[in-house]
């Protein structure tokens, strides 16, 4: 099917694109990767009058640290977080979560902002960077402001962003050396979306969990923190009733939809079977 009539606009600022999103206010919508926002269009699901591509602003690319954090802007793409050095050094669990996203034609094009921005439970990085404790920098005609990932995603589709809003920067806490790491995905073929997932954060005191960061995806309205397996886990050794438990708990707090991908008490299994073997790898990578 053929998109309806629309108008483009490719700023190369981000005033200027925030300037264009005020003055087409709900006629308009933003462009990243496009994977999500052109096939809703093409089936009509989704027909702005103006599209505007975020493409052409370098402020919005790149990955730096700064002080303690490392910095993303929206507009890196997967295959950036991929390849990047620093990430592989500093934060790998998004360098594993990235290389579990679709395919290397996706990767290309997709951005990091783009996956946060459209607010769907099944997209990867929004269960990542609740692990990582991540906050998002948006900008609007009021300024800029920066808001935790855990309370950036309010429903299906539905984020903390502001009409004439952009997502501008993602900013993650750097770990501490010594922190083990996974990103466990169960899905069908590649490119597709989880029927569950799970990404870990953990640290250990010898034989006993210091902290322990847990965040499932596409098993709720939004990526879910399973704060009580988390606190189950914190001061205890990783054996077979410590992880049972921690499983039990985050499958607790599941809420899935069935669908092609498999009926609820499925997904639910599921994610607390994912939970189970993050935290196994997670325990194996931690110093």
């Amino acid at each position: 099917m053929i998109p309806s009539a629309f108008d483009y606009h490719a700023p190369t600022s981000l005033p200027d694109a925030i300037a264009l999103l005020g003055r087409y206010g709900d006629e308009a919508r933003v462009l990243a990767g496009g994977h999500s926002l052109l096939p809703m269009m093409k089936l009509r699901f989704a027909a702005p009058a103006h599209l505007i591509d975020l493409a052409r602003i370098p402020d919005l690319r790149g990955i730096a640290e700064v002080g303690g954090e490392i910095h993303i802007g929206a507009m890196t793409t997967e295959n950036e977080l991929v390849w990047s050095r620093l990430l592989a050094d500093k934060v790998p669990l998004l360098v594993e979560g990235a290389r579990w996203i679709a395919d290397p034609q996706v990767r290309y094009r997709g951005t990091v902002g783009g996956d946060l921005a459209h607010g769907d439970p099944g997209n990867d990085h929004p269960a990542l960077m609740l692990a990582l404790g991540a906050s998002f920098v948006l900008r609007g005609p009021g300024g800029e402001r920066t808001v935790r990932a855990a309370d950036f995603f309010h429903g299906l589709y539905a984020t903390e962003l502001q009409p004439g809003e952009v997502l501008t920067r993602i900013q993650v806490p750097i770990p501490p050396p010594g922190t083990g790491w996974a990103y466990e995905k169960l899905k069908r073929k590649v490119g597709d979306f989880a029927t569950a997932a799970a990404a870990v954060l953990l640290r250990m005191d010898g034989e006993r969990v210091a902290q322990a960061s847990i965040a499932l995806t596409n098993v709720g309205a939004t990526p879910l923190k399973a704060a009580a397996a988390e606190a189950a886990l914190a001061g205890r050794a990783l054996d077979e009733s410590a992880l049972g438990e921690a499983a039990r708990l985050a499958m607790e707090i599941c809420d899935p939809v069935a669908d092609q991908r498999g009926d609820a008490d499925y997904k639910r299994a599921m994610a607390g079977e994912m939970t189970r073997r993050a935290l196994l790898k997670a325990r194996s990578r931690a110093a």
